[in-house]
């Protein structure tokens, strides 16, 4: 390994106090990339956009922590006069995908929900708030801070509305549905104690935490006969998305119901549609009439 790469992990111990896994981790990444293109300290553009070939396998997480390491190494080289110019800038960059969204079937929301209904005809205003929370986060597509920090006041007297203060501050209008506001005339009629809150938490003092909704909506999943690793807050906004946008919802209307500030976000939700809009295109086309030809 050359003079160069040992002064770096160096620095890295004295001046960041890197921990010996971190330092094992750069020493990896920068001899291998010496092993492909030669004596680091000196290679060029030229040299590091060849790393694009040799580590054309890598994930995308791989190839961006070793795109990292070199791209500290050679800021290194130039701070300590080592060298007049940085040739990182002509790395490969690591092509970024965002992970599709976890999803429940139709079936398997049909029986949280049969679950969640049956345990609430009891009326104990446990099971009835469990209710109310299941008709929210999937009837209304709420992020799980939006949920459990909504007021009393948001409790719709006309209008079947809700104001949600979402991220950043921005404000949207969310339908409620009918079933939804059944489940929340009969939740503030047996909720318990004073405050601001609609879902308070235990003490009174405050509202329920995400954490506990977590909790609470895996414990029902697991008395639902549903696997408990499937099912969460975020899952269930999912859910509401696809569903709605496999029913015909347009893409525009979903990033308003969702609150997402750019519809790039919405659009995650386009690949679970693809047959439907297969099957719109092979039905709607002006080409679909035509006869293929023999």
């Amino acid at each position: 390994m050359s003079a160069e790469i040992e002064a770096f992990l160096a620095m890295l111990a004295a001046e960041r106090g890197a921990a010996a896994n971190t330092l094992a981790a750069y020493r990896r990444d920068l001899e291998g990339a010496e092993e492909a293109i030669g004596e680091l300290a000196k290679a060029d553009g030229a040299a590091l956009a060849s790393l694009g070939v040799a580590w054309a396998d890598l994930a995308p997480s791989s190839l961006a922590r070793k795109c990292s390491a070199l791209r500290q190494f050679f800021a290194f080289l130039v701070d300590e006069g080592l060298r007049g110019d940085d040739p990182s800038p002509a790395l490969p960059r690591p092509r970024t995908r965002r992970p599709l969204p976890r999803l429940l079937s139709r079936a398997e929301v049909e029986a949280l929900f049969a679950q969640a209904e049956s345990e609430a005809a009891t009326d104990t205003p446990a099971s009835v708030r469990m209710l109310t929370l299941l008709e929210l986060l999937y009837g209304s597509g709420l992020r799980a801070t939006e949920l459990v920090a909504l007021p009393l006041s948001a409790v719709p007297c006309d209008a079947p509305f809700l104001t949600i203060t979402g991220k950043g501050g921005q404000q949207r209008m969310v339908p409620v549905s009918t079933r939804a506001v059944r489940a929340l005339s009969r939740w503030t009629a047996v909720r318990a104690g004073g405050g601001k809150q609609l879902f308070p938490s235990r003490s009174g003092k405050g509202h329920l935490t995400r954490i506990r909704l977590f909790q609470l909506l895996r414990e029902l999943a697991g008395r639902a006969g549903l696997d408990p690793e499937k099912v969460s807050p975020h899952v269930l906004r999912h859910a509401f998305a696809t569903h709605l946008l496999e029913g015909g919802a347009d893409l525009r209307v979903l990033q308003t119901l969702l609150g997402h500030a750019d519809i790039a976000t919405t659009q995650i939700y386009t690949h679970v549609d693809s047959a439907r809009l297969v099957a719109l295109v092979n039905a709607r086309h002006p080409l679909a009439v035509r006869a293929l030809p023999e």
